[in-house]
């Protein structure tokens, strides 16, 4: 234990009396019927970094749900009583039958030990505290249809919400959400109404039934976990089974990497479908269209639009495209000037200096591009010399023209270096060398090829989300053929690459090129991305130079995104706008945190007003509080961790000279 970081809380059982004391387990009990709610709940549960155990009912070698499976009694010599499991999530009120044994079983549990549970989705009917939906309510598909969270759901766990919340209705020939809107009947508390469709009055969508001793949280919609109004909600659900003091934190992040600042970008050839300057774009007299770069005007714009918007974007340049540019317009260069000249308004990442190509040397004889060989049939890699030159040099530009820029993060050209498949199935051999020789720790890489965190030498990924609004459009009109030309069949006039690809989904029709962009990317990019955001991903989001040059097109997309979520989300529960290295630094503590919960390293209880962690030492340990919660230090307190949407969080270890850390909440 000496070694074992050792994590104190204050807390009282719900439900049980003072002479119990008995202790009560940091961990979840999910019962999984093979449902998109309880997965949804789950995989809640796992982001958050809640501890969790599933009983699989479609395993016939399933654990029975006994009274020792639940709980321990007290041992004679002193030992508290023990409740292996602080919350229990169900598929439905009784998935064990009403009555059984393993059913009446978990029901003297939670009355006995004060648990909650969570009922992830079950119809309207007074078992669980509402009245028939025939009775004033209704049912049916809520696609498109205002929720609110109620008076008594903004008192409590639901508070960091202040808006309605609309349900996701993305295909009008799909179902997206079937649901039950009912009344209340006694002992039942609604946290998230809406109005009854074609009735009066508002039915319930989620709330509290207290009842027999025991409560549950009561869902009477179905959803998955990408669903937003899901992820919107999913925070409420968790923070009320976990009565607010849980380990894992979760909050909500968007960040945006602007790519090839000071570059120009090569433009789509509307007539040709390609991007002149594209290996496989051939045809045409030379490039055919003009690259398209930021002016003066648009950095202007750029830095006026952050001060107005209250939000930071970051600059990931490259100086030595910059500086071929402006030797090939007369050694002049407004834009530069004018971004140095705001340089402070914005963060600065190194993008290399010319943006090469930095995996494999590339053969362009053929389409597609190939992977140049040695004399040996080797792969030939560029060096590592000529990695680490691109790498330094963009540093020494920086420095030399007084743009901060934190030299441990890298954002390589088209993420390169790194595995690329077909071509390149493995990293080049070079890039870690040249990743540790000029101190970078983290690299960019691309979500949608490399969802995960990874190790490149001594270095890790940070994995950003491409956005579809392309690199290589500047007008509205531009992004709009170019996504008709990757969207639609091909007997639409398409490529038809989205009739073969099981990730993709053809459009019914091709956009009206000028209306496009406005009446559906601009909507539906912004709906992507702020269901990135408030999932508790940190993960940024990258675009390109281009996109705030012409038409500027990215500004209606965060426009969106932002006022979606303010009117949505309380003050209390702002976004979180990290920079790279903290979003590497995030994502590494909860590898390293999922990695000792899985390996069942982590004890972590509740006795009376305490609640003990031990963990493994040197381990960040998550852990949210209610607000008001002190830390105990070797003299004194202070306040514990930082405030988010009404409560506190921090991962957090025992101080130095401590064995343990104590965290007193407020009486």
């Amino acid at each position: 234990m000496a070694a074992a970081g050792l994590l104190s809380l204050g807390l009282g059982a719900p439900g049980a009396s003072a002479a119990e004391e008995p202790r009560i387990d940091l961990k979840v009990l999910v019962v999984d019927n093979g449902d998109s709610p309880v997965e949804a709940i789950t995989q809640e549960l796992k982001t958050t970094g809640i501890p969790y155990t599933t009983v699989d009912l479609n395993d016939s070698g399933r654990p029975a749900i006994t009274e020792a499976f639940l709980s321990e009694p007290a041992d004679g010599s002193g030992g508290a009583p023990r409740a292996k499991y602080q919350g229990v999530v169900l598929p439905n009120e009784a998935p064990f039958g009403a009555g059984s044994a393993e059913q009446t079983a978990l029901e003297a549990y939670e009355r006995t030990f004060g648990i909650p549970q969570v009922d992830a989705y079950t119809w309207a009917h007074p078992g669980v505290g509402l009245d028939y939906t025939d009775a004033g309510g209704w049912a049916g598909t809520l696609d498109g249809r205002e929720a609110a969270v109620t008076t008594a759901g903004g008192a409590g766990y639901f508070g960091y919400l202040d808006g309605p919340l609309t349900f996701e209705d993305n295909s009008p020939s799909v179902q997206e959400s079937y649901g039950y809107v009912a009344r209340p009947r006694a002992g039942f508390t609604s946290y998230v109404d809406t109005a009854v469709p074609g009735g009066t009055g508002r039915g319930s969508l989620v709330g509290e039934y207290a009842h027999d001793g025991r409560r549950e949280l009561v869902v009477t919609f179905a959803y998955n976990h990408y669903q937003q109004q899901f992820r919107v909600l999913a925070r409420g659900i968790v923070e009320w089974l976990t009565q607010g003091v849980h380990l894992g934190q979760n909050r909500n992040y968007f960040s945006v990497h602007v790519d090839d600042v000071f570059a120009p970008d090569s433009r789509w050839d509307t007539e040709r479908n390609c991007t002149p300057g594209d290996f496989d774009c051939v045809g045409g007299d030379g490039e055919g269209t003009t690259p398209i770069r930021m002016t003066a005007a648009d950095a202007v714009y750029a830095a006026q639009w952050q001060r107005d918007s209250d939000f930071t974007l970051d600059m990931v340049y490259n100086a030595g495209a910059g500086e071929e540019w402006k030797s090939e317009n007369g050694d002049v260069d407004a834009l530069t000037d004018q971004l140095l000249a705001d340089k402070g308004e914005y963060r600065w990442v190194n993008h290399t200096y010319t943006h090469p190509f930095l995996g494999c040397v590339q053969d362009t004889s053929t389409v597609p591009w190939s992977c140049a060989k040695n004399a040996d049939g080797s792969t030939r890699y560029v060096s590592r010399a000529d990695i680490s030159t691109e790498i330094s040099a963009n540093n020494l530009w920086a420095a030399s023209h007084g743009l901060p820029v934190d030299s441990s993060e890298l954002v390589t050209g088209e993420h390169s270096g790194l595995k690329s498949l077909p071509q390149q199935p493995d990293d080049n051999p070079n890039l870690a060398g040249a990743l540790a020789d000029n101190g970078v720790d983290w690299t960019a890489s691309d979500n949608s090829r490399e969802p995960q965190q990874r190790s490149v030498g001594s270095t890790l990924t940070v994995p950003r989300y491409p956005m579809n609004v392309y690199y290589n459009v500047g007008t509205a009109e531009e992004i709009a053929d170019e996504y008709n030309w990757i969207y639609t069949s091909k007997a639409d006039g398409g490529s038809g690459v989205c009739e073969n690809n099981p990730t993709s989904t053809c459009l019914d029709d091709p956009l009206d090129t000028a209306t496009g962009f406005e009446s559906y990317i601009l909507p539906q990019e912004a709906r992507t991305a702020l269901g990135h955001a408030v999932g508790n991903d940190p993960r940024p989001h990258y675009v390109h130079q281009s996109n705030l040059a012409e038409d500027r097109l990215l500004y209606p997309v965060l426009d969106k995104v932002l006022a979606d979520y303010r009117a949505l989300y309380a003050d209390n529960a702002p976004l979180e706008n990290p920079r790279q290295s903290a979003v590497g630094t995030e994502l590494k503590r909860r590898a390293a945190w999922q990695e000792v919960v899985s390996d069942g390293d982590v004890t972590a209880y509740r006795v009376g007003t305490t609640v003990t962690v031990d963990a493994p030492s040197g381990i960040q340990i998550p852990v949210t509080a209610p607000e008001g919660t002190l830390k105990q230090l070797l003299l004194g307190t202070t306040a514990f961790g930082t405030p988010y949407a009404g409560e506190r969080s921090a991962w957090t270890t025992p101080d130095a000279l401590q064995t343990a850390l104590t965290l007193r909440l407020p009486a």
